[in-house]
């Protein structure tokens, strides 16, 4: 048994790589790109460290190159999912045991194999899996997940550190985090592979076994995720790989009755649907279920007339088209003084159009496809109401193609009703909606911001006038949970912007904190008596 008080490494955000011309990195992606492009394989379940497979199974398309698969996968049944779950009972026997120390080394390690050796497995399996560009994917696969292992175990042991400050001489107060009894259902999403190998990863950290199921489109990086947890020493049955369709793990998972938490990051109706299974079937767990989500957003752009116009224009065109405003935080909608508009407007169509969109592995793409064809179908029905609508027109884009990729404009609608379908709805695709409001209705147009949309996950706010600024962040308090000022409303870093938001955003536990750990730990207080008294009665009774 240790007996050291143990300090982890104190964790630093992980540079970003720029993979310039001749770089070592771009070298080794570039060979990586090619070498899991002309391979196909075949994805298992992975139950207890065992692979499983079903015979059910899915494809492992390429978005930007739909006819061209990277391999199938398994999709778990009734079965795999009591498999599941009972390896999950039989690991937590030991690993909720075992010392904080040995599972931060774990995590740690997980760390230094993806800055090196995965590095560019992670960052290729998630170019061609989910069309990222290799910035939007060395800034997610990479450095995002770096830093979720490694600050992560820091804010573990922040908790563990927070003790009772008060005792008395004749007492000892302190607090131990135990594991959640029972189980944590991970579900992520497909547009950020750091997400996937962060939502299954932080319970497991604080001693909580997990069943894992990946988003169907992304589950071919999801399944080098596992081979990462595996070689870093991750004890088999501790995260337990389950894809399929949702409507069946989901439904299974969520009435076993060692359900002991939900983490989650998806859109906003499926959550509430899962918020429903476990409010019915409450009576029947054997403890009431975390319940983490992030969800949908309508993230904004507001500029005050004293912005800077390069600025706003650069935050605009990130802020919406970096990875075909596939992000959770992408700006969907934007408020701009007459004023302003009038001068940035001929830049900003100037700058759209200069956007170069294609095959990511060609390193000087910006955008690539959307995911697959039923977000292709969602997102190009928006710009086909905008197309049939009086209150709307196209200053960017508007066009798409589905031939070979499922690709998509960027696309600017300017529309004369603030409460516009496309100003009020999530699209989650390369598409921004501005209005234009007068500049001396900058307060009302505010006002008209905070109540347009149900979501309040991120929002960017521009200008020089600082009074202008602290109104905004004062009327806007509550649209939010991550706030930008003078910058995109994407790109939260782990250690420095928490991320998560509140209204029909989600729970606002905030990834990338010690608040989101909190959740998949349950307390106990312990006080020992140096002095226990031996009689029964009180001073005022004599």
């Amino acid at each position: 048994m240790s007996n050291g008080i143990f300090k982890v490494p104190t964790a630093v955000n992980e540079p970003i790589l720029s993979y310039a011309p001749g770089s070592p990195e771009r070298v080794r992606l570039e060979k990586k790109l090619k070498e899991l492009k002309k391979t196909t394989i075949e994805i298992p379940l992975i139950i207890g460290g065992k692979e499983v497979q079903t015979g059910n199974l899915e494809r492992c398309h390429i978005p930007h190159d739909h006819h061209h698969d990277l391999g199938v996968f398994h999709q778990a049944g009734e079965k795999e999912i009591d498999m599941a779950v009972k390896a999950a009972a039989e690991a937590w026997k030991k690993w909720s045991e075992m010392p904080w120390e040995d599972r931060a080394a774990i995590f740690k390690r997980m760390a230094v194999l993806l800055s090196g050796p995965y590095r560019e497995l992670l960052n290729a399996a998630t170019m061609l899996g989910q069309s990222k560009s290799v910035f939007q994917a060395e800034i997610d696969s990479a450095c995002e997940l770096i830093d979720f292992f490694n600050f992560n175990a820091d804010y573990m042991c922040q908790i563990y550190k927070d003790q009772p400050p008060y005792n008395t001489k004749e007492t000892w107060n302190r607090l131990e985090y135990r594991a959640l009894e029972g189980f944590i259902f991970a579900v992520t999403p497909f547009n950020f592979t750091s997400i996937a190998g962060n939502l299954p990863t932080s319970p497991a950290l604080m001693g909580n076994t997990v069943l894992w199921k990946p988003a169907s489109s992304a589950v071919y990086s999801a399944y080098f995720l596992m081979k990462l947890f595996k070689e870093a020493g991750l004890p088999d049955g501790v995260i337990n790989f389950i894809p399929g369709k949702g409507s069946v793990v989901g439904r299974l998972v969520m009435e076993n009755e060692n359900l002991a938490g939900i983490h989650f990051t998806g859109s906003t109706a499926v959550f509430q649907s899962m918020w429903k299974t476990v409010g019915n079937n409450i009576a029947n767990y054997k403890t009431y279920p975390r319940i983490v989500g992030e969800t949908g957003g309508k993230d904004f752009i507001f500029a005050h007339a004293s912005a800077d116009p390069d600025e706003l224009i650069t935050a605009m065109v990130r802020g919406a088209f970096e990875y075909q405003g596939q992000k959770c935080s992408a700006a969907s909608r934007a408020y701009i003084p007459e004023s302003l508009w009038n001068t940035i407007k001929d830049k900003y169509v100037e700058t759209v159009k200069s956007i170069p969109m294609g095959d990511p592995t060609d390193l000087k793409n910006f955008m690539g496809a959307v995911i697959d064809e039923a977000a292709f179908k969602n997102i190009t029905k928006y710009i086909d109401l905008a197309r049939e609508s009086r209150e709307a027109e196209f200053v960017t884009g508007g066009n798409y193609d589905d031939f070979k990729g499922w690709f998509i404009e960027p696309t600017t609608i300017l529309t004369t009703n603030p409460k516009f379908i496309t100003m009020e709805e999530e699209i989650f695709g390369p598409v921004i909606t501005l209005y234009i409001y007068k500049d001396d209705a900058y307060e009302e147009t505010l006002k008209l911001c905070d109540e347009t949309s149900p979501y309040a996950l991120t929002g960017a706010v521009f200008g020089k006038d600082r009074f202008a600024i602290r109104q905004a962040e004062k009327l806007l308090r509550h649209a939010a949970g991550n706030f930008y000022i003078n910058d995109k409303p994407t790109g939260a870093v782990v250690g420095q912007q928490p991320f998560g938001g509140s209204r029909a955003s989600g729970t606002n536990d905030k990834a990338g904190s010690p608040m989101n750990l909190m959740r998949w730990v349950s307390m106990r207080a312990i006080k020992e008596n140096f002095l226990p008294p031996k009689d029964y009665r009180y001073p005022h009774m004599d």
